[in-house]
């Protein structure tokens, strides 16, 4: 099996598939929330509007890096997502909606 380590930071667009990670990570928040997803925007500190304070959670580093891993690799490949920062409690539901949607094994570690 080939591992690779690829970094990601919050926003990040400086990637070759960028626009296809934020189309997936668009598509699967439409499934996310069909699903029962409602995005804790408590976490977001700025004073902005909601619509803005969940664009915000939605380019986190590990949402970035799941959607890059499972556009990138085959069905049923396993995804493991390391981070030097504690993950938001957004991100640790989303990522549980995430495996079940797209059948994958997801491992997060921060």
């Amino acid at each position: 099996m080939l591992r690779k380590t690829h970094v990601f930071l919050v926003g990040d667009k400086s990637r070759p598939k960028s626009k296809q990670i934020l189309e997936f990570l668009g598509d699967l928040s439409r499934r996310m929330k069909e699903e029962g997803f409602v995005p804790d925007t408590n976490s977001v500190l700025h004073d902005v509007e909601e619509e803005q304070k969940e664009q915000n959670l939605s380019c986190h580093s590990e949402k970035l890096a799941i959607a890059y891993g499972v556009i990138s690799t085959a069905a049923g490949t396993p995804i493991k997502v390391f981070k030097n920062l504690r993950t938001c409690v957004d991100c640790h539901t989303a990522i549980k909606f995430i495996s079940k949607i797209v059948d994958r094994k997801i491992v997060v570690r921060d």
